[in-house]
């Protein structure tokens, strides 16, 4: 019914059209007339003098009809009308102002088609109508597409462009889903005709194409049976999205049952007698394909007479014979009632028996528990041998040695794990890369690289390695060597498995990504698991089985070391083997602690304003992120909050910015005068970037309650004449402080290749640190403090002896830039900074608080026998003698070395150092530490 009324529609429409059609005598000359407003238009005239030929202006354009020396272009803005009319019957040609623009844009001649064109937004196209009723609705698209330039054919070809339908079904609408035609429907037309006035509006556009085609599920009302409550709510959501509207199983205007063949035996009884009972397949198949499938293919009566029997084969010809009666309907039920018992007691039946067996269990994988034992084997793919199949029976089995069972065991598994390396090659990978650079493209080929790239070799060398154990499998003797074809295979699978590990989760994340985004890539992955031999599981979850595989491999191989006696040749080759397959696995492991952390470095990269490009690096991976907040001022401020990003052979130090930063936008936006926004900023600035071996020790000051997650670094590099202090507390509650510094130091020992990672870290007790607190200010403590390290510790260099007699009574971690200001009362012993430079040099290497002057160029020791402005010998201050300075007594500097700029601080008292610095505490803390 529906093609014939299209036939009729378009036959005569077409036969109208070849009558207007026939060879007209075309007149030698050309012109064109503006009609009515067009005339008033600049750009259409300055686009009618384009083509060199007289331009006219005209109210109506009747006046010219009768001038036949001419062959008159007629530029109207309505295609309607009674002038309209007029002009169309003549022998002139009738252009819309749209088409004389492109016409002129494209720089081409008037054309000779003598039927109206309103538009070229539709030239080159040829479309077939199917499943219009209605004439005048036909009748109006072949105009519209007739005035932009489209043409119209009544049968499908190669030469068709598209189809346009009103339903889903018939012999052209099969077409155009088999050779994948467009499938429009009339809103496309329309949508064309509505933006006839744009010149960039074209029929071709994707965009308006994606936008226009017939929704697959059009007109259909779908009913999802024996579905899980949240299946069942996606596929009713899938279903709305491409056009169709739920419905339940008493509906009577449902038109399409959707049945979940693993969950129902029988058929359901509908209300509608002409509802189309489908598997799932049917309908994933029709979202993937853009088009409804032919339901003849996916009937779920099919379905069961191939699983139970071949009872039923003459239903569906009596039902093409005999129309729907009460009568078909009533047989219908007790059919269905013969197959359901025929399904639930197939066990009792040998013919079902039989035939259950021939298609793998299809129709009843949910019983089984395991996915090895409903998956399909390769064995019907590669050759089986019949020693395998009879050593497989229960009867076999018990006699056989439990060295022998095992290995069938091995054999079993390794036949069942290549069938789903087999399904993945098969059922997915091949199929969407021959779609790739095709209308029915479902992944690009950098989609499909990621996911399947690294997938085939393990195929490859679990290929070949199961062919030799099937041969052993076959000429089986106690003494065969098993752990020789796995210590043959170790190298290639070193070779196989570290890439695809590595990236599995690149793969799982592009996997997830196209299935949310891709709605047929997402019902091609739901007719996958519909098969038999993907045991209803996803693609996401077979692909996980590669990384499960060699951990299965080491237990099976210890059991059959188990089983294999001490003087069998193969007990050797067992251990071997199972070491290899270890190390394999260790080596997996370790390759992909260190991809992981090489990918990681990227992201920081981009993270970090101004970060040197040398962070980079390929031998350089990611080892852990700390937050701290500086104490002293040697990088970016105190108070300062900072990111610490440790490498294997570096420390990257970054500030870490606030929120408002990131935030930030300029003064007009904020006045609502510019609505553009700036650009997000990044969150951290490079600071430093501290290679490893710079760092000479790691100091950890242990907790109290005033002191929290304190540390700091000893730092000099090769250019440098002393050391830095820098120093932290710990903001990040969820880094361990002992943790991390030990986790430093071994990075610092594998940069300098030490085995001893504890010689780099030196613990101190908070209240080793005496200082006179009682005129002290927050913001001048952390001072103190560095000055103190860094001026007796640090200035001379001696790695073994850290000994500060003093006491913290305030804590470290304060917001010390928020502290008040007051004068430091603290002075600066033991200090170079205020020395000459010509001085640094041979104070730096000669003066040190322990050390002997013997070995000194006579040159040094006479420097070494002066008494500088910030120094005196340890050893001086503890002889007690009257030449010592008293507890408020102050060291002065000769005059010659007195620096020429005001000092900052004050002079520091030596009472407290003069106490237990004696030679007798000094060795004493020296044979400590």
């Amino acid at each position: 019914m529906e093609e014939q009324s299209v036939h009729s529609s378009t036959s005569d429409i077409n036969s109208e059209e070849a009558a207007k059609t026939e060879p007209l005598i075309i007149p030698r000359k050309k012109r064109i007339c503006l009609v009515g407003s067009t005339g008033e238009d600049p750009a259409l005239g300055a686009a009618a003098q384009q083509f060199s030929v007289p331009v006219l202006k005209s109210e109506t354009g009747t006046e010219y009809l009768e001038d036949t020396t001419y062959c008159t272009y007629f530029i109207l803005m309505k295609f309607e009308g009674p002038e309209y009319d007029a002009l169309h019957k003549s022998a002139h040609r009738i252009l819309g102002p749209t088409a004389l623009l492109q016409l002129a844009e494209k720089k081409d001649s008037l054309p000779s088609i003598n039927r109206p064109m309103y538009t070229q937004a539709m030239l080159g196209s040829v479309v077939v109508f199917t499943g219009f009723r209605k004439k005048e609705e036909l009748t109006k698209l072949i105009n519209m597409i007739h005035s932009m330039g489209g043409s119209i054919r009544k049968e499908m070809g190669v030469k068709v462009t598209h189809l346009i339908a009103n339903c889903c079904g018939g012999d052209k609408y099969r077409y155009a889903v088999t050779f994948r035609v467009p499938i429009m429907s009339m809103d496309w037309v329309t949508a064309l005709w509505d933006a006839r006035d744009d010149l960039t509006s074209f029929g071709s556009n994707d965009k308006l194409i994606a936008a226009h085609k017939l929704k697959p599920f059009f007109g259909a009302k779908v009913c999802f049976f024996g579905f899980p409550d949240e299946e069942k709510k996606h596929m009713c959501e899938v279903l709305q999205q491409q056009g169709g509207e739920p419905a339940e199983i008493d509906d009577p205007n449902c038109t399409h049952v959707v049945v979940d063949e693993s969950n129902v035996n029988s058929l359901p009884d509908l209300a509608s007698v002409r509802a189309h009972i489908v598997k799932a397949e049917w309908f994933w198949t029709s979202v993937q394909n853009e088009g409804a499938a032919d339901e003849k293919e996916y009937l779920f009566e099919d379905y069961l007479e191939s699983v139970v029997s071949p009872l039923a084969t003459a239903r569906r010809d009596s039902q093409a014979a005999t129309p729907t009666t009460a009568s078909t309907r009533r047989k219908r039920k007790r059919l269905a009632e013969t197959l359901s018992s025929l399904v639930q007691n197939g066990a009792d039946s040998p013919a079902v028996h039989k035939r259950r067996s021939s298609i793998s269990d299809a129709g009843h994988l949910s019983v089984s528990g395991s996915f090895l034992d409903c998956t399909s084997s390769p064995d019907k793919q590669l050759d089986a041998i019949p020693e395998v199949e009879a050593a497989s029976t229960e009867t076999t089995r018990k006699n056989l040695s439990p060295r022998h069972q095992v290995f069938l065991e091995l054999v079993t598994t390794e036949s069942n794990y290549v069938g789903i390396l087999s399904t993945i090659m098969t059922l997915f990978k091949s199929p969407l890369e021959d779609l790739i650079e095709t209308s029915g493209e479902l992944l690009n080929s950098t989609e499909a690289k990621i996911i399947f790239g690294n997938f085939p070799p393990i195929y490859e060398v679990h290929k070949r390695m199961l062919e030799e154990l099937r041969y052993n499998a076959g000429h089986w003797v106690e003494d065969v060597s098993i752990g020789n074809i796995f210590l043959k295979y170790a190298p290639d699978l070193v070779k196989a498995y570290p890439p695809y590990v590595n990236f599995f989760e690149n793969t799982k994340e592009m996997l997830e990504e196209c299935d949310q985004n891709k709605p047929r890539f997402h019902a091609f992955l739901k007719i996958c698991q519909t098969k038999p031999e993907c045991g209803r599981q996803s693609l996401k979850e077979l692909l996980i089985k590669p990384v499960q595989r060699l951990p299965s491999i080491s237990l099976l191989l210890n059991d059959i070391l188990k089983h294999t006696n001490k003087n069998n040749p193969d007990h050797s080759a067992l251990e071997l083997s199972i070491s290899s397959i270890k190390e394999v696995m260790t080596y997996i492991n370790e390759d992909k602690r260190k991809t992981e952390g090489q990918l990681v470095m990227f992201d920081i990269f981009n993270e970090i304003d101004n970060c040197p490009p040398h962070l980079v690096s390929s031998h350089r991976s990611f080892i852990g992120k700390c937050e701290v907040m500086e104490l002293g001022e040697g990088l970016s401020g105190r108070g300062d909050h900072l990111v610490l990003f440790l490498f294997t052979d570096t420390l990257e130090i970054c500030k870490k910015r606030s929120k408002a930063f990131n935030s930030l936008k300029s003064p007009k936006e904020a006045n609502g005068l510019h609505p553009t926004k700036l650009s997000q900023g990044k969150p951290y600035k490079h600071i430093r970037m501290l290679s490893l071996n710079t760092i000479k020790r790691v100091v950890d000051i242990k907790e109290t309650d005033e002191c929290h997650k304190v540390f700091a670094l000893m730092v000099r590099s090769n250019q440098e004449l002393k050391e830095k202090l820098f120093s932290f507390t710990i903001t990040d509650e969820e880094v361990n402080k002992t943790n991390y510094l030990r986790i430093l130091c071994r990075q610092m020992a594998n940069s300098v290749c030490k085995a001893d990672a504890d010689t780099f870290l030196i613990s101190l007790d908070s209240h080793q640190l005496e200082i006179d607190t009682s005129d002290v200010a927050l913001g001048t403590l952390s001072k103190a403090f560095k000055s103190l390290f860094h001026n007796f510790y640090l200035e001379y260099m001696d790695p073994y002896v850290f000994l500060l007699n003093s006491m913290c009574e305030t804590t470290l971690h304060v917001p010390l830039p928020f502290a008040s200001r007051t004068r430091m009362k603290v002075g600066r012993a033991f200090s170079f900074n205020k020395t000459p430079s010509k001085l640094k040099r041979a104070m730096s290497t000669m003066m040190s608080p322990f050390g002997s002057t013997n070995s000194l160029t006579p040159a040094s020791q006479q420097l070494a026998q002066m008494r500088l402005a910030s120094c005196n010998n340890i050893n001086e201050l503890g002889n007690g003698g009257s030449g010592s300075p008293t507890r408020d007594d102050v060291l002065v500097a000769p005059m010659s070395v007195q620096p020429t700029r005001k000092a900052k601080c004050s002079s520091l008292s030596m009472a407290s150092l003069r106490r237990n610095c004696s030679e007798e505490v000094v060795q004493e803390k020296k044979t400590e530490l």
